[in-house]
Formats: C-alpha cells, structure tokens, sequence
C-alpha cells in the first residue's frame, strides 16, 4: 500500500464535498487538520466546521466519513470533529480566497 498515494486520493475526495453555506470545498476552507492513513489502511480525519454551530455539525462529518471509506484502497474511515484550533479564514487556501473574492 502506498501511503502517499492513498492520502493524494483522500484529498481528492475529500474536495468533492462543500460546506453549504460557503461555495468553496472543505479541503481548501481549510476544514481537514489532519489525514492519518494507518497501516493497516484505516483512515482518520481530524476536522474542523467554521463554527460549532454550523447547521450541517451532524451531517458534515458523516458524510466526510462515507466520501473518504469509498476511496478505493481505505478499510475503513473515522471521522473526529476538533474546535481547537478555532477554524478562521487565514486557514483557507490561496485558491478559496481567490474563489471567494478575498484577494
């Protein structure tokens, strides 16, 4: 198994699925801290939402959960929500700014 490749799909997938209320996917906002591909090819996510009160706190992170278990090599995927660090805009990628109209 090769690690790196399957962390690459992860992120691919990963940038399939968008925050509603923000038209930029999760990858670039800046959601995703952490992508653990384990050896035995369990995945781990360790994500954020912009704010705890996010109206999509439930279905968010299962549906991050049910994207990244059918990349093609995962066993089985997890998903951990995390508010520390408080997520903010500076986390957001020089392409969602752009998508965003912030630079």
């Amino acid at each position: 198994m090769d690690k790196k490749k399957l962390e690459e799909d992860i992120i691919e997938m990963l940038k399939t699925v968008f925050d509603p209320e923000i038209p930029v996917d999760i990858y670039e906002l800046g959601l995703i801290y952490e992508i653990n591909v384990r050896d035995d090819a369990n995945v781990e996510v360790l994500m954020t939402l912009t704010t705890p009160n996010c109206p999509v706190a439930e279905s968010l992170p299962q549906e991050v959960e049910d994207k990244v278990a059918k990349v093609e090599g995962v066993n089985n995927a997890a998903v951990t929500i995390t508010f520390e660090p408080p997520w903010e805009q500076e986390m957001m990628s020089e392409e969602a700014k752009l998508e965003l109209g912030m630079l």
